[in-house]
């Protein structure tokens, strides 16, 4: 009697966690995070990791994710890219194989999004990136897309802001980085587009440097010697704060710089001295100004973090609501393969999606139809809303 009352409790226990583990299992929705938390530039993983955040302690402090009238608490699981691409592919392979997420935000920036999209995509598993300009990043890949503009669109609206800014400046030069697929597309796309508008032999210098360098007085030699009048950098932020106090101290004076989205962190002026104070770049959103939800997320990022979101961070914010909003449309059925599937379906059929950077419809490729958005920084260090192209 006894034995059959001990095997009874043991089959009763082994039950009971067979069923609070199903439980559990059942009751959590689980986001992968591809962010580069070290190496070159960790402000990146930490705004997309602070916006993101946010949203968990709001949610899972309101009782869960609301799924058709089930409650799901959320799990974050954020894994290191090191802003490398071999460790973004290794980093999506972990978020689906070992983590078993439902979707994954991120890779920020296209030198990383590129490879792991091609891993996300292969399983079948959703991706949205909230910062990788690149058109490579979604083409073709049916379960990637992205939070933000493209650079055939961040291009020409930098070209046209600077002939309607600077309309003197019928020459311009070109400093981009070499070992990252974005800066050496963007810094392409740029070169074609103004050569077309301001004709051959308008580009004076299309010069180059490697990731690791941080001596650029050969190259902005070069530049100042040739009579540019204005200089274009499609240039992480951690690079450009380097680059423009070199470029004034070696002779380019108050000629304009023109950026890209990538000069977008909390770190650039603080970084560059303040160098860049009075520079423009083309970007996603501007936080100075903001209005309505926009405002709402700063006001909500600057009490908890204690400074101001970069696009970064809001374009991390939007990704994160994207994929949550398509879970609350598709349902959950338990089965991680369908529901991969129907969330990228979800995602795909959005129509007006109102983020804080604007609203967003998908278009066959995953890329949401949004204008570029051209901010100056501000005498406050503030990034300052010009205007939308």
């Amino acid at each position: 009697m006894k034995k059959v009352f001990l095997a009874g409790i043991v089959l009763l226990a082994a039950l009971t966690l067979i069923v609070t583990g199903c439980a559990k299992k059942e009751a959590t929705i689980k986001i992968g995070f591809n962010i580069p938390l070290t190496g070159d530039s960790p402000k990146v993983g930490e705004g997309a990791r602070y916006a993101a955040e946010l949203i968990l302690k709001e949610i899972n402090g309101a009782g869960g994710l609301d799924v058709k009238g089930t409650r799901y608490n959320l799990q974050f699981v954020y894994v290191d890219n090191e802003l490398k691409p071999e460790s973004a592919v290794q980093s999506a392979i972990r978020l689906i194989e070992s983590d078993k997420v439902l979707a994954i935000v991120g890779p920020c920036g296209s030198g990383r999004a590129i490879p792991a999209g091609q891993i996300t995509n292969e399983n079948r598993t959703p991706m949205v990136s909230p910062w990788a300009t690149n058109p490579a990043v979604t083409l073709n890949r049916p379960f990637v897309f992205r939070a933000c503009i493209l650079d055939p669109v961040q291009a020409p609206a930098a070209v046209k802001f600077a002939k309607t800014q600077f309309p003197a400046a019928s020459k311009a030069a070109i400093l981009y980085n070499l070992d990252d697929d974005y800066s050496k597309t963007l810094a392409e796309l740029f070169r074609d587009n103004w050569t077309v508008v301001n004709g051959a032999g308008s580009v004076t210098n299309f010069e180059s440097f490697g990731q690791k360098d941080q001596d650029f007085s050969v190259q902005l030699t070069r530049i100042i010697n040739s009579g540019a009048q204005l200089l274009y950098l499609p240039d992480y932020y951690n690079h450009v704060a380097l680059i423009v106090p070199q470029a004034k101290d070696l002779g380019w004076g108050d000629k304009p710089v023109l950026g890209s989205d990538s000069w977008g962190s909390a770190d650039l002026v603080s970084l560059s001295k303040g160098s860049v104070t009075g520079y423009y770049f083309t970007t996603h959103y501007a936080a100075a100004g903001a209005v309505g939800k926009t405002k709402e997320f700063i006001d909500q990022y600057k009490a908890a973090y204690g400074y101001t979101p970069d696009d970064v961070a809001a374009l991390s914010y939007d990704s994160t609501r994207i994929i949550l909003q398509a879970i609350q449309t598709a349902g959950l059925s338990g089965d991680l393969a369908k529901d991969r599937d129907a969330i990228r379906a979800a995602i795909a059929a959005m129509v007006d999606f109102d983020g804080i950077t604007g609203k967003m419809t998908f278009d066959a490729n995953g890329d949401p139809a949004k204008p570029a958005v051209v901010v100056r920084v501000n005498e406050a260090g503030e990034f300052e809303y010009v205007t939308s192209l």
